[in-house]
């Protein structure tokens, strides 16, 4: 069983990504409900963080139910990074996770994210900073490479190892990539089988089926693996991975109740935590994930992304319920 720091992980582990404007608590709730075994909060400025930014400290709230979970920042300084990791500690994560993966332009700019991966060095002086400010074991996750005549994971993975760090997440694509064209986990599973590497690898890219996660476990030998954006509107996929894996079925499609329950869970702990008015208005970007290929649902989509206040939603959501009271979502499609 994989082991971070003190945080025994079950066998193969499914981890829930973080995700910008998605792996908030309300969401992380609503996938370790439904199966995720260890999640990470929303990638988080270190400099917001000293700043005293009011959405970075938001970003530090996790709860007890949730656990084990980490807190992930990201920077292009080491002392920014060190006092970061210091006010992380406050908190009382089980890890610190570092983003050195993250190919958004902005992040990238600023010497951060994947930008890190044109500089080896840079990128294990920001990591030691973090180890040596927490007591939190220190993981870290990352791309192959810059792009893909500069693919370095073996170094970054002996080096990062080297300093303490207690486990690797790896994206695998380079920032190059960003999100598109293929995957290629050849390279994780070439890190996983370094003789010199004992930290658990996991890999993260493209899983979005018990298909294609039994496939890469089967092939690539790692310690588990990461779910992103296809546990957005679909937190059921973590269970029907395990229950896959297990038993070579497939778990009963998820409902239209099912829907509706998860949808509006996640906008009540949504309101609960961002408040009413903010909580709404976030919410509204997921409807259509919840609701994806659904016949008919185009005016109660519509309704639900322009409904001001709680009540009203609530009875928006009553209505789809009875609408859709007999039916399967596997009619739907």
């Amino acid at each position: 069983m994989p082991k971070i720091g003190n945080i025994i992980l079950p066998d193969f582990p499914l981890l829930l990504a973080p995700m910008e404007d998605v792996s908030d608590p309300p969401f992380r709730r609503l996938c370790k409900l439904h199966g995720a075994d260890l999640m990470y909060s929303e990638f988080i400025s270190s400099e917001g963080l000293i700043r005293d930014a009011m959405k970075s400290r938001m970003k530090l709230d996790i709860f007890d139910y949730e656990r084990p979970v980490g807190i992930q920042i990201f920077g292009g300084d080491e002392e920014a990074m060190a006092m970061s990791a210091k006010i992380v500690e406050t908190v009382r994560p089980d890890l610190v996770d570092i983003n050195f993966g993250c190919p958004v332009k902005k992040v990238v700019c600023k010497g951060a994210g994947a930008g890190v991966l044109k500089d080896v060095d840079l990128m294990v002086r920001l990591t030691k900073a973090v180890i040596r400010s927490t007591n939190l074991p220190v993981t870290v996750k990352t791309r192959l490479g810059w792009d893909e005549n500069s693919i370095n994971i073996d170094e970054v993975a002996e080096r990062l190892q080297d300093i303490g760090v207690q486990a690797l997440t790896v994206h695998a694509r380079t920032r190059a990539q960003m999100y598109k064209g293929h995957s290629d986990w050849s390279h994780i599973a070439r890190v996983k089988n370094n003789p010199r590497i004992t930290m658990p690898i996991f890999g993260n890219g493209d899983i979005d089926s018990p298909e294609k996660a039994l496939e890469y476990k089967n092939k690539y030998g790692l310690d588990g693996m990461m779910i992103g954006r296809a546990a957005i509107g679909y937190p059921w996929i973590f269970n029907e991975i395990k229950h896959y894996f297990k038993t070579g079925e497939h778990l009963p499609e998820p409902t239209m109740k099912d829907r509706i329950e998860a949808a509006r869970n996640h906008l009540i702990w949504s309101m609960e935590w961002k408040g009413e008015r903010v909580g709404i208005f976030e919410m509204r970007r997921h409807y259509t994930n919840y609701f994806k290929g659904i016949h008919g649902f185009k005016e109660y989509k519509q309704r639900l992304v322009t409904t001001d206040g709680a009540m009203a939603l609530m009875d928006v959501f009553e209505e789809i319920a009875a609408v859709y009271e007999n039916y399967q979502t596997t009619n739907l499609f």
